[in-house]
């Protein structure tokens, strides 16, 4: 599996999924996983993209497969997060790149195309928010004093599994897909996890919305408690060019709990402004 390595900073590793033909020179698509999660986390959507585009799937510094060697009190920020996808670009030998995020890799997405323009060819933000709320914030620490004591005092475990049915997951999802989800996330890192827990509570990608120029997909659930109305609204004043699609869903993991249509969404999405075809015969 390819590694960055790096002098100074943390390895980081990828996967390339790409299904296309070697003659026709397909564009890349990165997909960057949300908080806690890894690239593993959108193998249901391989299938369905890696035909027409090079799917790239890396880990966030400290998580999969990437190196935990970094200082989790002063490197965990916006600022390096980002620094860590422009080596992966300039690794894939790429001026740009479709790049889709979930989560805290939407707001990753959102200052990447921010700060370095030239590198996002179209922007697809996967139930992102722009910022967590007070009452996610509330929500989320489980009647501790933050998310964070939640974790620590219930144990990673016990707080992943009352959040997936109180905000992931519906409650008829394959307990399988359940099992799968925590079996996944825990083979992360603990305090990597944590110390991404304290950047996404305190961050915000409000700022960063007019400066991005590229185009603009938002995949987001129905009425969901993450990604609110007023949140959904400062993407549609703030972003040049922006469409929204909702699921049917009010759950957070539309990408796990709608796979194909997500996939065919950002399919369709990225190959309107590229030119690509996206079907065949």
């Amino acid at each position: 599996m390819p590694h960055i390595r790096r002098t100074g900073k943390p390895d980081l590793h990828y996967v390339v999924d790409d299904y296309t033909d070697s003659w026709k020179s397909a564009p890349y698509l990165v997909l960057q996983h949300g908080n806690g999660r890894s690239g593993r986390f959108w193998y249901s959507w391989v299938p369905y993209l890696s035909r027409f585009y090079k799917v790239v799937r890396p880990d966030t510094r400290g998580l999969g497969q990437s190196s935990t060697d970094f200082d989790l009190e002063r490197d965990v920020t916006i600022e390096a997060l980002v620094d860590d996808l422009v080596s992966l670009l300039d690794t894939l030998g790429t001026p740009s790149v479709h790049f889709c995020g979930e989560a805290m890799g939407g707001i990753l997405g959102i200052a990447l195309a921010a700060l370095h323009p030239e590198r996002v060819r179209t922007l697809t933000l996967v139930a992102s928010p722009v910022y967590i709320s007070d009452k996610m914030k509330e929500t989320y620490s489980m009647g501790h004093k933050s998310r964070v004591d939640a974790m620590k005092e219930m144990g990673r475990e016990a707080w992943l599994k009352a959040t997936n049915r109180s905000t992931r997951f519906p409650p008829d999802s394959d307990p399988g897909l359940l099992d799968w989800y925590e079996n996944e996330y825990g083979k992360n890192s603990t305090d990597v996890q944590l110390a991404m827990s304290r950047l996404v509570n305190g961050v915000s990608a409000a700022a960063f919305l007019p400066r991005v120029q590229a185009p603009v997909l938002g995949l987001y659930p129905t009425s969901g408690p993450i990604t609110s109305a007023e949140q959904e609204q400062l993407l549609k004043d703030n972003l040049q060019n922006f469409k929204l699609v909702h699921l049917s869903t009010r759950y957070a993991m539309v990408h796990h709990i709608a796979p194909a249509s997500c996939a065919t969404h950002l399919l369709h999405f990225v190959a309107q402004h590229d030119g690509v075809a996206c079907r065949e015969s």
